[in-house]
């Protein structure tokens, strides 16, 4: 007798999500295992809480990538979401779908459905935009989108310099056009953030048919021959079995599926049994593919304004403080990043591929804490990165992490387009209308020109923006994971639902695509139920 129908791994960005659609109409027992803890700490809920959580073991895995020597060698921080709402707690809250030619490009990789007409009507059903509805959004849904609270003079200074060097002003980032500068939007309700745990997850606590488990790891999904019975949970050091009677779905993430798949004797068969771990099934695919973006920032030290850095220290803290009680508004109240451009280094207008990230505060490089002195930092990255890496485990010890291999910048193609996205960015800091507030360029300082030197500097201090993809990529191809279903390969039972199903990297943040991917995911695993009972 299975204890649930359905097993959700993961209540992260995409599992809260199936969650509440699996469990609303209460036909199906419903279970959503998370490894992490409820997230009752106020930082969860904060949006300024990224500052905090995204360096803290509360509430993060706090994975670190593979020293490479394509970025210098280092061991780079990878925060992943280890809570309810996942990375959808502790990112920076911005609300950025990408362009309507990255999903086409899905579609034409052999993935009917996931083209932008097809995933429009997802985005807009998840969405409760602040603007009210229109052709590219959404009202009445459950995650609360609005506008960037606070219009900081930093943040005014930079939209006046990028458009002084040529980019149009773009009021929304999430329509057919994303070429331009503008202010972002953030998932945030109300001065609250908009997390999926609080969006979606929280209004069926309720429910009789759902059962939410915290703080339990799933080690591995069970198979009788080649269909995924159930799952192996650790739960207060022993290990425990669940049975689902329809189907496991995994929504762990695109670091943590692709290596519970691998420990339970999913991907290569060759690396497999070299670990000696019994293969289920042979998909190479698995954790293969990885995509991310990789942000090299340049900083500056300002004067004549007050930034973030001096806001969460001392008495302004206390002050900014009461001001986010008071009213839910002010610094603690608005996202990571204040102001975001589109460019091109070269390809069609409105096909940009280099994101600017523009913050008013400068972060110390070794402690990732904010700077004492006043400053600002434009985060440059490539938007779709030809550069491919890995996750795969590196034994059967199921709560060892899995090793990461992004290979930042191992394509030629990814090394120019960076570049010419830095110098474009180092111009926008010299017009006039910002170039007051600037005293100096800290990082990487003037001295830097030449072609090796922004190469060095990006490989020596570049870091994840937090957006990895692709590890149980979406397609038809030998090394697809999924179907255009989000069904695994070659057995039953199994989905996986979450960043790692994309087969090519957004060009934008990954948050709300995610969220659109678990919205698609439920109906489609609903419609294969009612087609299964007739």
């Amino acid at each position: 007798m299975s204890d649930h129908d359905y097993i959700i791994v993961g209540g992260g960005s995409a599992g809260c999500v199936l969650a509440n659609r699996l469990s609303a109409d209460g036909r199906h027992r419903v279970a959503l295992i998370e490894a992490g803890g409820a997230g009752r700490h106020p930082s969860f809920h904060i949006p300024v809480g990224y500052v905090w959580n995204r360096a803290h073991p509360r509430g993060n895995w706090l994975f670190h990538s593979e020293p490479e020597p394509s970025s210098g060698n280092r061991a780079i921080l990878w925060p992943r979401g280890k809570v309810l709402g996942g990375s959808s707690a502790i990112n920076g809250l911005l609300y950025v779908r990408g362009q309507p030619q990255d999903y086409d490009a899905w579609r034409e990789l052999g993935n009917p459905g996931w083209g932008w007409a097809d995933v429009l009507p997802y985005f807009r059903r998840s969405e409760d935009q602040v603007r009210g509805a229109d052709a590219f959004h959404g009202v009445g849904g459950p995650l609360g989108v609005s506008d960037v609270s606070v219009r900081h003079p930093l943040a005014e200074a930079y939209i006046a310099a990028a458009r002084a060097s040529g980019l149009p002003l773009r009021e929304d980032f999430n329509g057919d056009v994303q070429e331009g500068v503008g202010y972002f939007q953030m998932t945030v309700r109300k001065g609250v953030r908009s997390s999926t745990a609080n969006a979606y997850l929280r209004p069926a606590l309720k429910r009789s048919n759902l059962r939410v488990v915290t703080n339990a790891q799933v080690t591995h999904v069970l198979f009788e021959g080649r269909r995924a019975t159930g799952v192996r949970v650790r739960v207060g050091g022993r290990d425990i079995e669940l049975k689902a009677a329809r189907e496991v779905i995994l929504s762990a993430g695109a670091v943590q599926s692709p290596a519970l798949l691998q420990r339970s004797g999913v991907g290569s068969a060759t690396r497999l049994q070299e670990l000696g771990i019994p293969v289920v099934a042979h998909l190479p695919g698995v954790g293969a593919n990885l995509q991310d973006h990789y942000m090299v920032s340049l900083t500056y030290r300002v004067g004549g304004v007050e930034t973030i850095n001096e806001a969460t220290r001392g008495w302004r803290l206390l002050r900014e403080i009461a001001r986010y009680g008071w009213r839910r508004r002010g610094l603690l109240a608005t996202s990571a990043a204040h102001v975001n451009a589109f460019l091109s280094t070269g390809t069609p207008i409105g096909r940009s591929d280099i994101q600017l990230h523009v913050m008013p505060a400068t972060f110390d490089f070794a402690t990732g804490k904010t700077e004492r002195e006043p400053g600002l930092t434009c985060g440059v990255c490539q938007l779709r990165p030809e550069s491919r890496g890995e996750i795969f485990i590196d034994g059967a010890n199921a709560l060892a992490p899995p090793k990461i291999r992004p290979r930042y910048l191992s394509a030629e193609s990814d090394r120019q387009t960076l570049l010419a996205g830095l110098r474009q960015a180092r111009r926008i800091g010299e017009q006039a209308a910002i170039a007051r507030y600037v005293r100096h360029e800290l990082l990487p300082g003037r001295h830097v020109a030449s072609d090796d030197d922004w190469l060095a500097f990006a490989r020596e201090t570049g870091k994840t923006l937090y957006h990895p993809v692709g590890t149980c990529a979406m397609g038809t191809g030998g090394d697809a994971v999924v179907d255009s279903r989000l069904r695994v390969h070659g057995l039953d039972g199994l989905r996986v639902v979450d960043a790692s199903v994309m087969p090519l990297l957004v060009s934008g943040n990954t948050n709300a695509p995610t969220i659109m991917i678990a919205e698609r995911a439920a109906d489609l695993v609903l419609q294969d139920a009612a087609q299964r009972d007739g």
